[in-house]
Parts: C-alpha cells; sequence; structure tokens
C-alpha cells in the first residue's frame, strides 16, 4: 500500500486532476442542495410569507455570539468547545503557510499566513475537539440516541485531513510524501463530500436561522434563541 502512494503518478493524480475534480463536486453539490432546499420551501409555502431580514440577521447574530443563546449558556464548556474547533477547523486551512504556497504555484495568489506554532496549535485544538465531541456522541445519552452513521462519518471526514496534515509535516509514523499524499486525499474527500453529508451544515445553517428566526420573530413573536 505504502509503494502504492510512493509511485509519482499517483502524487500528479491526487495534486492535480483531483484537486480538480473535489471543487467541482463540492461548488456545484452545494449550489444544487441549496437549489433544491429553496425549491421546496416555495413548493410547500411555509417559509417565504413570513421570511424577514430582521429576524434572520436577529437569529445570525445571537448564534454567531459566543454564549449568545439560553442553551449556549446552560452549556459552557460544550459552547466554548465548539466555537473554538469551528474557528480552527475554517481558518487553519485557508491561513496555513503550505497550503498558500501551493495556491501560489498554481495562481500566483498569495496572502498572509499563521505562524507555524499557531497553526500546529490550532490543528490540535481540531483534534482534540474531534475527540472531546466523539465522546460525548458516545457517552451522553441524549445525544447518543440522536447520532447516527452519518455523524460518526462526519467526524471522521474532518480528523483524517487534519491529523494526516500534522504527521507529515513532522514526517511521523510514514515517510513524508506518501503521508502527503494521503492527507491529500483526504482533504479532497472531505470537500467533495461536504454537500451529501453532516458537514452540509456549513451552509445549511445560515437558511435554518433564516427560517427559524423568521418564523419565532415575524410570527410567534419570540425569540430562537
Amino acid at each position: 500500500m505504502e509503494q502504492f502512494f510512493k509511485d509519482p503518478s499517483i502524487y500528479t493524480l491526487v495534486r492535480g486532476p483531483l484537486v480538480w475534480i473535489a471543487f467541482i463536486v463540492f461548488i456545484g453539490g452545494t449550489f444544487y442542495r441549496i437549489y433544491k432546499t429553496i425549491q421546496l420551501a416555495k413548493k410547500e409555502k411555509i417559509i417565504y410569507p413570513y421570511l424577514s431580514l430582521k429576524y434572520t440577521l436577529r437569529s445570525f447574530i445571537h448564534w454567531l455570539t459566543p454564549y449568545g443563546s439560553i442553551s449556549m449558556r446552560r452549556h459552557p464548556w460544550f459552547t466554548l468547545i465548539t466555537f473554538v474547533f469551528h474557528i480552527s477547523v475554517i481558518l487553519t486551512p485557508i491561513f496555513l503557510a503550505g497550503h498558500i504556497e501551493l495556491w501560489y504555484e498554481s495562481w500566483k495568489l498569495n496572502w498572509w499566513s499563521l505562524p507555524q506554532g499557531l497553526a500546529d496549535a490550532m490543528t490540535l485544538i481540531v483534534i482534540v475537539s474531534l475527540i472531546l465531541l466523539l465522546i460525548r456522541r458516545l457517552i451522553q445519552s441524549d445525544i447518543k440516541f440522536l447520532t447516527g452513521k452519518g455523524d460518526y462519518l462526519a467526524i471522521a471526514l474532518v480528523a483524517l485531513p487534519f491529523i494526516t496534515g500534522f504527521l507529515a509535516h513532522y514526517e511521523l509514523l510514514i515517510e513524508y510524501k506518501t503521508m502527503l499524499t494521503i492527507h491529500m486525499i483526504t482533504g479532497e474527500i472531505m470537500l467533495a463530500t461536504i454537500p451529501f453529508t453532516r458537514l452540509s451544515h456549513m451552509f445549511f445553517f445560515w437558511l435554518t436561522r433564516a427560517h427559524t428566526g423568521s418564523e419565532f420573530g415575524a410570527v410567534r413573536h419570540s425569540r430562537d434563541y
């Protein structure tokens, strides 16, 4: 298996065409899922009549503010882990020096990068947070009851690129080029599957909050937070 990943043609394939395929599937799949959701909302006629920009923005602000909702304040440690995790999982891939170098090589695009020490710390935060979230799903009865295979798959899809990227950078366990190839493959799989797995909450969050915030504010005249 290691010889397979060492094959130069595999590395070229993973670094070139598969990157394009992953981005095309991600972008195309995202637009498709959002389009289908909007079409369903139009068909059911249960959202548009009371969709409100005012209550949508109010909902966004409170749910994006740490401890801005009642449920967040009731679970302070989980809220802290969730916010730190999401900040790290979004910013680390975008501002990682190695990733920026690849963008510059391909498109001559360049921007500020995280100091390596901070990038390492944020990578470890993502990994540790995922372990804690997994343990929570395994031992907390009400969460365990609601957890399905898709939830475990989402955790694995996010964890693997960060773990393999960290191991590749520090040349741990196996040879660098092999681990780097595995890292790129797992990253591309994660990117391509976002629209079709639990990870799609990254864009459905906004639609859900718009719907819920408008319903509670414009119809029930109460708060959704």
